[in-house]
This record gives structure tokens, C-alpha cells and sequence, in this order.
């Protein structure tokens, strides 16, 4: 389960004969101590935030050396360590809103999705009348067409003839 490996836990029983309800009780025990046990066979960009920022935390005072021994051990690049522990510093670098900005923020968003709601309506309110008048404007210049037509002594009847 453990990098650098990374078997499934159904491999890992089928392998060893231990239930999978087992194996998910000692993952479920391993990572409350805090050791880094992937939920997933994935490769370690795939690992989720907490498994990263276990492994940033577990490598914070460690040397070079140190750490790449650590990163041989579990499959990892110092590389890899490296952008998490800046990804880990990036985040606590946007400020936090209070919970009054959040909600004030929510009312803003929700008088925004109104106001495009109003908006699309209203869109399709002048798309209609637009077509509309589009009609109106082919049918007066063909009424005008007829009535050329017949100021000029020509009969519907002649056209088809």
C-alpha cells in the first residue's frame, strides 16, 4: 500500500491471504499516526492534499540527504517535495475572508445571477420582437410589390401565365 510500491489493497490480498476489510482498518490505523499511506495506487502527484502535506510536514527539518534517502524510500523526487512544500506556503498566502465578506460576497452573487437571469429574458424578449418586425417588413414590401403590380395593370392571374 506503502510507497514505493503502491499495490492495491485488493493485490495485497489476494497475495497475502488478508481480508480486504483488514488491510483498510491498518491503512485507516496508519494514516491517523500520520504515516503517508496513499488511498489509491496512484503516482504521487495523484496522492491527495493531505498525503502531500503530510509528506511536507514529515520533511521539514530534514537535510538534503536526508530527504533523499526519505524520497527513495517512498517513490518521490525531492522535486516533488519541493513544490508541494511552496504549493503548501502559496496557499496561506491569499487572505481569508470572515465569514461577513463571504456573505455579502454570496448576496453579490446571487444579485448577479439575477440580473443575467433578467438580462436573458429580456434578450429574448427584443430577439422576438426583432424577428417580428423582420416579417412585417418582408410582408409590407411584397404587399407593395402586389400593389405596383397591380397599379400597372398586372393581374396575379397574368403572372402565372
Amino acid at each position: 500500500m506503502s510507497p514505493p510500491h503502491r499495490q492495491s489493497v485488493a493485490r495485497i490480498s489476494e497475495e497475502l491471504g488478508i481480508h480486504v476489510i483488514t488491510l483498510y482498518k491498518w491503512r485507516k490505523t496508519w494514516r491517523l499516526q500520520g504515516e503517508v499511506v496513499p488511498a489509491s495506487e496512484k503516482e504521487p502527484e495523484g496522492w491527495s492534499p493531505a498525503d502531500k502535506f503530510t509528506v511536507v510536514l514529515e520533511t521539514a527539518g530534514l537535510n538534503a540527504t536526508e530527504l533523499s534517502a526519505y524520497c527513495r524510500e517512498r517513490g518521490l523526487f525531492p522535486e516533488q517535495v519541493d513544490r508541494w512544500r511552496q504549493a503548501a506556503q502559496d496557499a496561506n498566502e491569499k487572505p481569508v475572508l470572515a465569514l461577513k465578506e463571504q456573505k455579502e460576497l454570496e448576496k453579490l452573487r446571487a444579485q448577479d445571477q439575477r440580473e443575467i437571469k433578467a438580462l436573458k429574458k429580456e434578450l429574448q424578449r427584443k430577439e422576438k420582437a426583432l424577428a417580428e418586425a423582420a416579417a412585417l417588413l418582408v410582408l409590407r414590401k411584397k404587399w407593395e410589390a402586389y400593389s405596383f403590380g397591380e397599379a400597372c395593370g398586372y393581374s396575379s392571374e397574368d403572372a402565372e401565365g
